[in-house]
């Protein structure tokens, strides 16, 4: 193999090692808090990282996006939870994911919303509260104002603009409960 090619497809074991480094010197000292053990590895972007709290033992995987705008609401992530490549985290008004959650890759999770006379304009469209133990599938978005109970599943693709019992899987656009 070309040392080009062995660049190209360094292993995960690297970019892990990496993201460690960076967590343990530089975010460490940014953000409002961030637990034993967490590692955020090559993040797409980071905002308000002094509203933004993580657990420990958290996993936060290539091209996440996490923000807090300024004069919003706190971003606040239990212990061991698990945020996949591309997930994208974004609080105007609070944002709270319990522990040992796994957010699979592409989820959007919001708590704005754009301004129906001047899209430009942002505005808070209520908290959003993720229980603990709930499982977000890929690319499945979670509106503002929702509260998701322990314990919940929420399908790929879903769109939940409504409130998700614990326990409770739902899927589809809007997300609907499914099962006994």
């Amino acid at each position: 193999m070309t040392l080009a090619r062995s660049l190209a497809q360094l292993r995960p074991s690297l970019r892990w090692r990496s993201g460690q480094a960076v967590t343990r010197v530089l975010y460490r000292r940014a953000f409002g808090s961030l637990g034993e053990g967490t590692v955020i590895v090559r993040p797409h972007r980071l905002q308000g990282v002094e509203r933004i709290h993580l657990g420990s033992g958290c996993s936060v995987f290539e091209g996440a996006w996490l923000a807090s705008e300024p004069d919003g609401g706190e971003l606040r992530i239990g212990d061991r939870t698990y945020l996949g490549h591309g997930v994208h985290v974004h609080a105007l008004d609070p944002v709270t994911i319990g522990s040992d959650c796994v957010i699979a890759d592409g989820v959007f999770v919001g708590s704005s919303d754009h301004d129906r006379d001047d899209r430009h304009r942002v505005h808070g469209s209520g908290p959003i509260v993720i229980g603990d133990r709930v499982f977000l599938g890929q690319r499945s978005v979670v509106l503002g104002g929702v509260t998701i109970g322990d314990g919940a599943t929420v399908g790929a693709h879903a769109v939940v603009t409504k409130d998700v019992a614990p326990g409770q899987t739902v899927v589809g656009i809007p997300a609907r409960p499914v099962g006994a």
